[in-house]
């Protein structure tokens, strides 16, 4: 019995049980998939996180998307231009978008959109702080708007992804006192294809099919996706066993994906990605504000047991993942495991000679996380260090690093690019205005690397934005500001009915479940 035909029998049995004729039972395609953590906020203007944006490439749209190749592809916007200094971009905008209660989508409600997302300051703002100002996007006429950029920033149009239009009517008609913040803290006003149906903060969210979505769908649109939020290995596989999980997260142990596969039902896909993982070393807190503690933490990494045993990987040199390879630096060195050149870099370090406190934070209930640590403690304990092991629940880790003497010596991330250009894996990790946000633990702030990347982001050139490049890379390894671990490969367990998985090159955005299907009768 497949997927859908259990869920029918579910209906039906309802149906007849309270007396209603059968025959409006109709079949519904469920897709449900377990996530680790919890979704933080589905508002547009506040979302920062792989869960925030989950939830909200579904149920908001935005001008343009994102292909698996990196490639920007037309969403509510069908065309645009760009000036030859670059800081005019005009959109043209569909002409048949509709919000998800019928409204026509305008000019008026981009505008709209992008001036909340600035007055608000969280989440993709700090994208656009810099060359968006108040007034900077205008509405040329209902279906075309003008963006007006301060000055030049190259990655302009791969950042445009992040902006997620609102419905101007529904939010001012429930602005509040805090420019509708509370009413989109649990509301939906968007051109999503799926529309809001249940959430429990801890536990679950529930979206279901807009039919009336303007773009349509293909073959085997997916009806309903519950997302299961647990972290709990013996859980899913108790939901996959009971025939309720369809999609896995992508962060099981090997152990869950291999007794999954075993069940016959399920098929494991893997892809490799840009997505990279650190172990995010402070520099502004003992003992990793030393650069030879931090050289030794790297040298004291077997990062051959990680990527071969642990978690699956590729190798990564240095901040930049290999998928950008025009602005790749290939003269980096891989990372090597050398407990007797730890030794020496801690006998350099001013933590010479005495016992070295340090805390190891992860992902309290990732099992892989946990394992790296447990490996990280066994190697680092035969060096001097004193290791107290720190597991908090993802929200935790958020609070946390928002102050400098909360942010722990070291800590586990993942980081995906939040929009396709390299300028997302620097600005949102090494630049001093990133300060205090989960992905930039180090607090760098450093003055080097703040110029090399605001350089970057002011040449349309790419060979000199490639030069620019591959020397902050060369420098962020300099300083050791991250050990390195590896290139994500993104693994889920999927229901053999069930297609459309691609790795995309942008937060999330995989998860557009408008491009999966289901392909079973």
């Amino acid at each position: 019995m497949n997927r859908k035909s259990r869920f029918l029998f579910t209906v039906f049995a309802a149906v007849t049980a309270s007396g209603m004729a059968a025959a409006t039972a109709e079949a519904k395609t469920v897709v449900t998939m377990n996530t680790v953590q919890i979704f933080g906020t589905i508002d547009p203007a506040k979302i920062s996180d792989y869960t925030d944006y989950m939830a909200a490439v579904n149920l908001y749209d935005g001008l343009v998307n994102v292909d698996p190749a990196g490639n920007l592809v037309p969403e509510l916007a069908e065309s645009w231009t760009v000036s030859d200094d670059t800081r005019e971009v005009v959109f043209k905008l569909r002409a048949d978008a509709r919000f998800s209660d019928g409204t026509p989508v305008t000019a008026a409600d981009v505008v709209y959109s992008v001036e909340r997302l600035l007055r608000i300051n969280q989440g993709p703002a700090n994208l656009f702080a810099d060359v968006l100002k108040p007034g900077s996007v205008t509405a040329v006429d209902d279906h075309t708007v003008k963006f007006t950029l301060s000055k030049t920033f190259a990655p302009f149009l791969s950042t445009v992804p992040a902006i997620m239009v609102l419905n101007s009517k529904v939010v001012e008609a429930n602005l509040g006192d805090d420019d509708g913040q509370s009413y989109l803290a649990t509301h939906v006003a968007g051109a999503g294809a799926y529309t809001l149906t249940s959430w429990d903060r801890g536990s679950q969210m529930t979206i279901d099919r807009n039919p009336d979505y303007y773009k349509g769908f293909g073959p085997g649109p997916i009806d309903e996706v519950r997302w299961i939020i647990t972290n709990d290995e013996a859980t899913v596989r108790s939901l996959a066993a009971s025939g309720e999980l369809t999609m896995s997260s992508q962060y099981q142990s090997p152990e869950t994906y291999k007794a999954l596969e075993a069940m016959g039902r399920f098929k494991i896909v893997a892809e490799d990605t840009p997505t990279a993982f650190y172990l995010k070393l402070n520099s502004k807190v003992a003992p990793t504000d030393d650069i030879h503690i931090r050289k030794a933490i790297a040298l004291a990494t077997d990062y051959a047991t990680i990527r071969e045993v642990i978690v699956p990987g590729g190798e990564l040199n240095g901040p930049l993942p290999k998928n950008f390879a025009d602005f790749y630096a290939s003269d980096l060195p891989a990372p090597v495991y050398d407990i007797e050149a730890a030794k020496a870099e801690i006998a350099k370090s001013k933590y010479t000679g005495q016992k070295i406190p340090i805390v190891l934070g992860y992902v309290a209930g990732t099992k892989f996380e946990e394992e790296i640590s447990l490996l990280m403690q066994a190697n680092l304990e035969q060096i001097g260090f004193v290791v107290t092991q720190q597991a908090d629940p993802w929200n935790r880790i958020t609070e946390l690093a928002s102050k400098v003497e909360t942010s722990p010596a070291v800590n586990q991330i993942f980081f995906s690019p939040t929009y396709p250009s390299p300028d997302s894996m620097f600005f949102t990790q090494y630049h001093s205005k990133a300060a205090g946000t989960w992905s930039s633990m180090e607090w760098l702030q450093d003055p080097e690397v703040d110029k090399l990347i605001d350089d970057a982001r002011a040449t349309t050139d790419k060979a000199e934005q490639a030069a620019l490049y591959k020397t902050l890379q060369h420098r962020l390894v300099d300083l050791q500001a991250d050990v390195f671990l590896q290139t994500q490969t993104v693994q889920h367990a999927m229901d053999k009915c069930l297609d459309g998985f691609k790795a995309v090159p942008m937060q999330s955005f995989d998860y557009d479940f408008t491009k999966y299907s289901w392909t079973c009768q």
